[in-house]
């Protein structure tokens, strides 16, 4: 919940902007919020950039005041939506329940959804990770369908790394998106289905240390937060990611 629609729009301008002088190989989406939504999808359009949105509800329309549902954020050009963040989990108490349900919603509506998973402080420090991690997987992503399996996008962020300004080793998260992630997704889908998913890793990265995580085996990109507000920040990141 940061810029106001003509920072948010501005920053967007100056992403994509930068965007240009990107390999192609790697990808670029922003993130902004419901507000600044409309305008940032018709400045993306036809560049290299995408859009998406930072949630969506588990229902495809109805009495439901207040929320937005993933047919409305797909007629305006949005192409992804992040599900189940921490801070949905902490503050709105979202479920692995709900995570699931909004994930099959935002598929249905031909969105990509970014699935969240992680543990907190106290669940890391008493050794609880992969209870934690693996049961995320199996509960908020079960029930997908065939043809949806290998588009998943999911983000490991521990909770102990989000705006504290600590960060797993790159070694570590590599192991529990490897062994927690992959591994209970090829048990719900099948080892290819687990291999073609896109695994990434947020939790204070930086330009100073993105290179760390992007150099591991089972990390295929950054989920960013506070360093995603600067372009030059941002892009220090995702040149990181073309290296």
């Amino acid at each position: 919940m940061n810029t106001l629609p003509s920072e948010g729009l501005a920053l967007a301008k100056d992403v994509i902007a930068k965007s240009a002088e990107v390999s192609s190989g790697v990808e670029l989406v922003v993130i902004p919020p419901f507000t600044h939504l409309n305008e940032v999808t018709k400045l993306a359009s036809g560049t290299r950039v995408a859009v998406g949105a930072q949630n969506c509800a588990r229902w495809q329309s109805g009495a439901y005041t207040g929320e937005v549902s993933a047919a409305m954020l797909g007629a305006m050009g949005v192409e992804y939506v992040i599900i189940g963040h921490s801070e949905r989990r902490t503050y709105f108490y979202e479920t692995d329940e709900t995570v699931n349900k909004k994930t099959l919603a935002a598929l249905a509506a031909g969105l990509t959804p970014i699935v969240c998973v992680g543990e907190t402080l106290d669940e890391n420090q008493s050794g609880r990770t992969k209870e934690v991690v693996s049961r995320q997987v199996r509960e908020g992503l079960k029930g997908i369908p065939e043809m949806y399996v290998e588009k998943i996008v999911i983000a490991y962020e521990p909770v102990w790394a989000i705006g504290t300004g600590l960060a797993a080793t790159g070694k570590d998260a590599n192991r529990v998106i490897a062994e927690d992630i992959r591994k209970p997704y090829a048990d719900l889908y099948g080892e290819k289905a687990a291999q073609s998913i896109r695994v990434l890793y947020g939790g204070s990265v930086k330009g100073n240390n993105a290179a760390e995580f992007f150099g591991q085996p089972d990390i295929d990109g950054a989920l960013v937060g506070g360093a995603s507000l600067k372009a030059p920040d941002f892009m220090e990141i995702v040149n990181a990611a073309v290296k």
